[in-house]
This record gives structure tokens, C-alpha cells and sequence, in this order.
């Protein structure tokens, strides 16, 4: 692998890890807080399941860079200010409420799904058996959000009103997902990952129809980002500020 190839896939597993890793970190603002007991244990288990992706991919990165696999996540992780994560924005947002929550999840889930279905063929073999391990979780994830965004969008008017409000806010921030990196098209020629056009239009595709059935409009259009994934919103360091407040009062602590 050349050295131009490495630092295009350097770029890419980043991006992977980090929407995990951020996902993650707001779903877990839900433990203790969910509406019911059961999906309080089952959204903690989801948002644990994020982080533990996020790992998978930043391990990746270890061996790419080879990097120590035990040190090199926490500091990437904790010692990063918010210009050198590469999220999309999507991830990045406060989780609302339990409609906004359920929604962004939906689109981000059935968009890793995909994702993941493609990179099973990926040439880079790492990360052809990384997506395979993550596969049945991410299966799991889609049909406990879908679930629910049906539940909500065919529940009441109250329900269905707040998922229409928040996919018209989301549906902009959700194709923003697909924005390929700089270097996307060395990735492609090499056979390490699928055309974005193509992930978004799978994507498209299986969205447009279930939002429909579970009784949402499509927005008309989809209106251009201010941010993309090396330009964060505030959010970003909001979140930061407090995921890494430990680390830094105690820098040299064994963990």
C-alpha cells in the first residue's frame, strides 16, 4: 500500500470511528432517562454497542499506523479538539427528545447497514472482517429503531408531529452521511469501499419507502450544510468539553 492509499484509508476509518464514537456518547445521555424501563437498558446496550465499533475501527486505525493497539484510541479519542474529529454533523447534534433520538438513530443505522453489506467485499481485508462483526449488531439496531419510528409516525397526532418536525430538520444533516472525503476515489479504484452515490441511493431507496409507510412526508429538496465533516457545529465541543474533562484534570492516570 502505497503512501498515498494509507492516508486516504487513515481518513476513512476515522470518519468511521468517529460518528460511532460520538453516536454513541449521545445515546448514552438517555441511561436513566429513556421512557420506559425496558428501552433504557436495550438503548444503553445500543449506545455501548457504538462505542465498541468506534474501538473496532480506531483499532484499525492502530494497526494502519502501527500504533500501540492498547494506548492509541484513548488518545484520539480524548486528546483530539474538535477541527481534527472527522463526524459527520448528524452525530453531533443534542439528542432532543425521544422522537429526534429515535429518527437521526433510524437514518444513521439503515446507512451503516448498507455500509457495512458493501465492505463484507471490501479488498482490504481488515476491513472486510471488521464489517462482518459488526454486521448482526447493526441488524439488531435497525429493527429496534425502525420499530419505533413506525410506532411514533403511526401513534398519535402528537407523535406523528414530532417525527415529521424532526425529519425535516434531520433529512439535510442525514445526507450529509454520504459527502465522500477528499480521497474517496483512491479507496474506490483500490476495491476498498463502495462509491458514496452509491451507498446514498441504497439508502434513499429503503428510507423514502419505510418513511413513507410509517406515515412521515420527505421533505421537498435538501437544503446545503454549513459544516461538513472537517467543519463541526458548536455541538461538537460542547460535547467534547465534557467526554474528555477527566482526562485532562488527570493527564498522566493509568486507566
Amino acid at each position: 500500500m502505497n503512501h498515498e492509499l494509507q492516508d486516504a484509508l487513515v481518513q476513512q476509518l476515522m470518519a468511521l470511528a468517529d460518528d460511532e464514537l460520538i453516536l454513541g456518547h449521545r445515546n448514552s445521555e438517555w441511561c436513566g432517562h429513556a421512557p420506559i424501563l425496558e428501552e433504557d437498558i436495550a438503548f444503553a446496550n445500543i449506545a455501548l454497542d457504538e462505542i465498541g465499533h468506534a474501538q473496532v475501527w480506531y483499532g484499525l486505525l492502530a494497526d494502519l499506523t502501527g500504533e500501540d493497539r492498547e494506548i492509541y484510541p484513548d488518545k484520539l479519542v480524548y486528546w483530539r479538539e474538535a477541527n481534527a474529529y472527522r463526524c459527520a454533523s448528524l452525530v453531533e447534534l443534542p439528542k432532543g427528545d425521544w422522537a429526534f433520538t429515535m429518527l437521526r438513530q433510524y437514518l444513521f443505522d439503515l446507512a451503516e447497514k448498507i455500509q457495512l453489506e458493501h465492505l463484507l467485499k471490501s479488498a482490504y481485508k481488515p476491513l472486510a472482517e471488521a464489517a462482518a462483526k459488526m454486521r448482526a449488531e447493526e441488524i439488531y439496531h435497525l429493527r429496534h429503531t425502525s420499530a419505533w419510528v413506525k410506532r411514533l409516525g403511526l401513534g398519535t397526532d402528537e407523535s406523528n408531529q414530532r417525527m415529521q418536525n424532526t425529519l425535516d430538520e434531520l433529512w439535510s444533516y442525514a445526507w450529509a452521511l454520504f459527502e465522500p472525503l477528499k480521497h474517496e476515489p483512491l479507496l474506490v479504484e483500490a476495491g476498498y469501499i463502495p462509491e458514496s452515490r452509491v451507498l446514498r441511493q441504497e439508502w434513499l431507496d429503503a428510507a423514502v419507502s419505510y418513511l413513507r409507510e410509517s406515515g412521515l412526508k420527505i421533505p421537498d429538496g435538501v437544503k446545503p450544510l454549513d459544516y461538513d465533516r472537517e467543519g463541526h457545529t458548536e455541538h461538537l465541543s460542547e460535547l467534547l468539553g465534557s467526554m474528555q474533562q477527566v482526562a485532562h484534570l488527570y493527564p498522566n492516570a493509568k486507566w
